[in-house]
């Protein structure tokens, strides 16, 4: 599983002309998966997004994480964070799961986050064509790969 965070002091969800998800302070994150992800990656990658300590503390050093600060998440499937760009000019996106084997393990995804983080998580739709907006904080933007843990 990939992921990309990006730290907001605001985001939100566009789908048909209807916000389906808006937040204040916490992350918005962007998750692509691939045939071989599993339930270890799903709990490695959870715990790991929800224990960063991104967020500023009294002294705003980087010292807290979405939890401790009570943050909230958007989480939106993003296949295209799959994509390869060696030959040619048009992306493949061999390596993004088809729908049949992405849409349980997001829906698992976005479950484990909601244990981990102790509240309700706002989403995307999968496969919906989205317009996401954010207002990025800091900047902060970070790429985890459950792939490459150590």
């Amino acid at each position: 599983m990939k992921a990309v965070l990006q730290r907001v002091s605001k985001a939100s969800v566009e789908i048909n002309s209807n916000i389906v998800a808006n937040i204040n302070f916490g992350l918005l994150i962007l998750i692509g998966i691939e045939d071989d992800d599993s339930q270890e990656d799903i709990n490695w990658l959870s715990q790991k997004i929800i224990n960063l300590r991104i967020f500023g503390d009294e002294n705003e050093v980087m010292n807290l994480s979405v939890k401790d600060i009570q943050g909230e998440i958007i989480i939106v499937s993003q296949f295209t964070l799959h994509a390869s760009t060696k030959k040619g000019n048009r992306p493949s996106y061999i390596k993004a799961s088809k729908p049949e084997i992405a849409v349980p393990l997001y829906e698992k995804f976005v479950q484990q986050m909601e244990l981990e983080l102790g509240k309700k998580i706002q989403t995307g739709k999968f496969g919906a064509d989205m317009k996401v907006a954010l207002v990025n904080d800091g900047p902060v933007t970070l790429i985890i790969d459950s792939k490459n843990k150590s």
